[in-house]
């Protein structure tokens, strides 16, 4: 094999490789043993029939794309191995020569690391946070655990109030004529959750059991049915069920209920710390942040798109495989949503910009710095990571390979740039 690369605008570089005649004949023959048994000839069994039998029928390009695929991906990684690109995203392949007998050349348009010109990166000035934790807000906590302790009961004796959990028979009309999917009976409604159209819930404020009311809407001009879009309906509603939330009284019966403490001043106590402990991380990571982007803002890089691309596509299937374990497939997702992979994609890019950004000019920081981990502190880490994984320290040492002991070392490097810029900025 040999390797020929030119350098391209925008970090962008294009990579020529060619492989051997001989090579690629081999994949040819290894294409035809693949696929020959599912090839017919006339006066030939099932598989059976000579290769050259099946070109001459076919033509000598039956076997090129097969050859083709089994070998770019081999090719292009060996390659790479010894290629001093610091490539950054998929490659875009395209075959240039593919002939029987003929060297196999294809080439593969890649994006390489971009250079980092930082600007000021020590001392930066940033907004201060403070963290303190109000009544109001131990009393919203408070609020909360008795809303999540709640028992529900049925109400006979009144009318439907606002945030009652009701139970209704309802059928629509439009123009007086009954529309398709606008019937509903033992329908469960909480008032003032917004699940049903604009103004339909208000209106069942004040209704009784068992007695009709009429409900009178406007569906919105964006409204999923057609031939709904901003028509007047009326909704003929009956409430069968009226349940409302019935809240534990606040004393120190409900402290020792919900909490490990005998009391409700113990209790609020604690949910106070633990709020200000949250907050205090919530800051710290907004520091962190403000730090970073205002690094990022004062420094020069030129992203390639196949690079923000690339990001932009590990995020999606990251999102696609932490939904896979909640039960729902990414089509599901695209579905209920009425996203497109498109725009989803879209969606995604101003964050992909912002990791590269900040990872790019963290190790860039790390660079100017000259942030060596030493193999003590990745051992260090390793042990971390065989606590974290209840796994022998030797074991996670077997499953580490050479380019996973790199990476490891690179993130404890951002990590310690992440440190050392945040402990040098100044809060405003």
């Amino acid at each position: 094999m040999s390797l020929q690369v030119e350098k391209l605008e925008k970090n962008m570089a294009k990579v020529t490789i060619e492989v051997s005649a001989e090579a690629l004949e081999k994949a040819i023959q290894g294409a035809y043993n693949k696929n020959k048994g599912k090839i017919s000839i006339p006066g030939f069994r099932k598989g059976k029939a000579p290769r050259a039998m099946i070109e001459k029928m076919y033509g000598k390009e039956i076997f090129y794309e097969d050859a083709a695929n089994a070998l770019i991906p081999d090719a292009y990684a060996d390659e790479m191995e010894q290629c001093e690109l610091d490539i950054v995203s998929q490659p875009k392949i395209d075959v240039i020569q593919l002939e029987s007998g003929k060297p196999f050349i294809f080439t593969a348009e890649v994006a390489t690391k971009p250079e980092v010109s930082l600007g000021k990166y020590k001392g930066v000035k940033v907004d201060k946070i403070e963290v303190s934790v109000t009544d109001e807000e131990i009393n919203a906590a408070l609020d909360k655990e008795r809303e999540n302790n709640a028992r529900i009961v049925s109400v006979e004796d009144r009318a439907v109030k606002d945030g009652d959990q009701t139970v209704i028979d309802f059928e629509g009309f439009v123009d007086g004529v009954a529309f398709d999917g606008g019937k509903g009976e033992d329908y469960p409604l909480t008032i003032g959750s917004g699940s049903f159209i604009p103004g339909f819930e208000e209106q069942l404020v004040g209704a009784e059991i068992g007695k009709e009311t009429e409900v009178n809407v406007t569906f919105p001009e964006d409204y999923q049915a057609e031939e709904l879009k901003g028509k007047a309906a009326v909704f003929k509603c009956t409430v069968k069920e009226i349940k409302q939330k019935e809240l534990p009284e606040l004393n120190d019966e409900f402290a020792g209920e919900v909490s490990e403490f005998d009391t409700l001043e113990e209790y609020k106590a604690d949910i106070k710390k633990k709020l200000e402990d949250k907050k205090a991380a919530d800051a710290k990571a907004a520091k962190e942040d403000a730090v970073i982007d205002a690094i990022i803002e004062d420094a020069a890089m030129d992203i390639p798109e196949a690079m923000l691309a690339t990001q932009q596509r590990q995020m999606v299937e990251d999102f696609a495989q932490r939904i896979q374990q909640q039960g729902l497939s990414i089509d599901q997702y695209f579905q209920f949503t009425g996203l497109t992979p498109d725009k989803f994609m879209e969606q995604v890019k101003p964050q992909a910009e912002k990791r590269i950004k900040s990872r790019l000019v963290l190790e860039a920081v790390a660079a100017a710095e000259k942030f060596e981990i030493t193999e003590e502190e990745l051992e260090a880490e390793l042990v971390k990571m065989a606590d974290a994984y209840k796994m022998e320290l030797d074991k996670i040492k077997e499953l580490m390979g050479d380019h996973e002991k790199k990476q490891m070392k690179d993130d404890l490097a951002i990590q310690k740039a992440v440190e050392f810029v945040v402990e040098s900025a100044k809060e405003k």
